[in-house]
């Protein structure tokens, strides 16, 4: 796939079956991927974009702002065959920086009903009796990580739409690696200077490199009285 938009970086809604190049996750149609190496896919999890949020197009002024207030951010895209081109469906930002620009954006009327209805499509996202028992599988496995931390996490691994390990077969039985996972991206992107890296121009591998111990540290003093981790990716 190739598509126009300047060095942004940039997430396709795929038109047909993908299989994740890293993790080997069958993603099934539309999944939500980035392109590396020549073509190949790699989910949202694998490309650590997973802890962003989306944003639609058609608010600009809300666009703008989040863009702004983001560190990290991607635009999304997805193949038009009547217009036989990408075209842009919103962007992906740091929870943060949305919720940033809404607050700028509260004194206007129409804002303020976008942001009533993005609460009713997270709502609708999230399946809650399944966050439930993801959140609580977190804390058994990390019994030691901060009191709300296991809600934010099953909240970022599990929404709907494809690309984040929440959604695969493995996080669905509660397989321990999968939980892993996603504990593991939550402890990169907050508590290391992992994004700031990207950001700065960083390769990816040399990123995950650089806060590893740092991620290990963490990790350890959540696990105490579980002393298995799986090993990091």
């Amino acid at each position: 796939m190739n598509a126009s938009g300047g060095g942004d970086l940039k997430v396709f809604i795929s038109n047909r079956d993908s299989r994740c190049a890293e993790c080997g996750e069958d993603l099934g149609h539309r999944a939500w991927i980035t392109l590396v190496d020549q073509g190949r896919a790699l989910c949202l999890s694998c490309a650590d974009l997973d802890h962003l949020v989306f944003l639609p197009a058609g608010d600009t002024a809300l666009t703008r702002r989040a863009r702004k207030h983001s560190g990290l951010s991607a635009v999304v895209l997805k193949w038009s065959r009547a217009r036989t081109r990408y075209e842009r469906q919103g962007l992906l930002v740091e929870e943060g920086a949305l919720a940033k620009a809404e607050q700028e954006c509260t004194a206007d009327a129409a804002t303020r009903e976008a942001r009533r209805a993005r609460a009713a499509e997270r709502r609708a996202e999230l399946d809650d009796a399944y966050l439930v028992r993801f959140a609580a599988r977190v804390r058994e496995l990390y019994p030691h990580c901060p009191r709300g931390r296991e809600q934010q996490i099953a909240e970022h691994a599990c929404r709907k739409y494809s690309g984040r390990v929440g959604r695969s077969a493995a996080a669905k039985a509660l397989d321990e690696k999968a939980v892993h996972l996603a504990v593991l991206a939550h402890v990169r992107h907050t508590e290391t200077a992992y994004d700031a890296l990207l950001v700065r121009g960083w390769a990816r591998d040399e990123a995950r490199a650089r806060v590893n111990d740092r991620v290990s540290t963490v990790l350890a003093e959540w696990s105490q009285g579980n002393p298995e981790q799986p090993a990091m990716r």
